[in-house]
């Protein structure tokens, strides 16, 4: 995720922005792996348990994506390279 920030905040942000965040997304609770991923960092972190179906109204749910359409674009996805402006 660093490696992520970082190419982003040297590429993209402009003077005047805060620095770029992350959200790592995962299909389920393990603290384990929290604790594994975030091993060794230096810059301030959060982690919190959210529920973004409660946080969407109900006339804009048609027109999300669902959770299969979502995996299925991710995994078409895991073989390309980030590209940077």
């Amino acid at each position: 995720m660093n490696l992520y920030l970082s190419a982003v905040d040297d590429q993209m942000r402009t003077e005047g922005d805060n620095p770029t965040i992350g959200l790592l997304l995962c299909k389920s609770k393990s603290e384990i792996i929290a604790e594994y991923a975030l091993r060794g960092t230096t810059q301030p972190i959060g982690i919190a348990q959210y529920d973004l179906r409660k946080a969407i109204p109900n006339e804009l749910e048609p027109s999300l994506p669902t959770i299969e359409k979502i995996e299925k674009e991710l995994s078409s996805n895991m073989n390309t390279e980030p590209k940077f402006k």
